[in-house]
């Protein structure tokens, strides 16, 4: 299980709660950093240095979306050493054309498989260390059916891809059947309000999804929670009411690793 973090503070706190690893959604660092929608509007720069303070911040493994890879085979080979110098565990690599869209809207448009598996081993040949882990995702499913994921999915394992991602799968039955015809080790995205249903943890692990993705969960939470506080804030002229539900101080520098007494030996507070 694989919660999205949209910045490093929640990060620590995906750390906290127990979860074996983070992920960073495209779409958060999006929406939540620079306030635009997900539709490939970040540099490499800024995902990287954005990226690099998540990873920084925690001690479990760390994948980042990485869109299209920014570019053709030559720069998805320089996003993959870029993205092993800042210390990730891997990331994801999705086949559509650039301008991307969420995937879990119309109107997407996708490279053909040729062009894919050319930026698939382009990223094998980049990467220096063999744990650094290749995701492929798919949005076949809902521009050229179910069988074409499956069909354009086994050759992305077969051009040196580690796992592969179907995305915007419509049915448990289709995340079942898909588990059944691609023998590999499977991302799951458990986004909300999307063209997925959202099938539980271990309801995916038996089908034999090892990753299952939460990427927005606690960005919407977030979003809810401070849209609520500030229209009470603007309405009541005062904070009060919503003191039960902030985090403390105490409990922020907690989760920083920050001693207020022993400022001079904060070293990075990791958990």
């Amino acid at each position: 299980m694989m919660p999205g973090a949209f910045n490093a503070a929640t990060a620590r706190l995906i750390e906290q709660a127990g979860f074996p690893a983070v992920y960073i959604s495209g779409a958060g660092l999006a929406n939540a950093t620079a306030g635009v929608p997900d539709i490939g509007l970040l540099s490499r720069e800024e995902v990287a240095q954005l990226a690099g303070y998540i990873v920084r911040a925690v001690k479990v493994p760390v994948l980042c979306d990485a869109d299209t890879g920014f570019g053709g085979a030559r720069e998805v080979a320089r996003t993959i050493r870029e993205f092993e110098q800042i210390g990730l565990a891997g990331l994801h690599l999705e086949d559509q054309r650039f301008p991307k869209r969420c995937g879990h809207l119309p109107g997407k448009e996708l490279i053909s498989t040729r062009e894919m598996t050319t930026k698939i081993r382009a990223a094998n040949r980049a990467r220096r260390d063999p744990d650094f882990l290749i995701v492929a995702r798919t949005d076949a499913r809902s521009v050229e059916g179910f069988d074409a994921a499956v069909e354009r999915s086994r050759a992305y394992l077969a051009a040196g891809a580690d796992a592969i991602f179907p995305e915007a799968l419509e049915t448990e039955r289709e995340f079942r059947e898909f588990a059944r015809q691609v023998n590999a080790p499977l991302m799951a995205n458990m986004t909300e309000f999307g063209r997925s249903p959202l099938l539980g943890a271990r309801q995916l692990a038996a089908m034999g999804y090892r990753m299952i993705l939460f990427p927005q969960t606690a960005f919407r939470i977030a979003m809810r929670a401070e849209q609520v506080c500030l229209t009470e804030l603007h309405q009541l002229g005062s904070q009060k009411r919503a003191l039960d539900r902030m985090q403390t101080r105490q409990e922020l520098y907690d989760l920083l690793g920050y001693d207020p007494n022993r400022a001079d030996t904060w070293t990075g507070g990791k958990t």
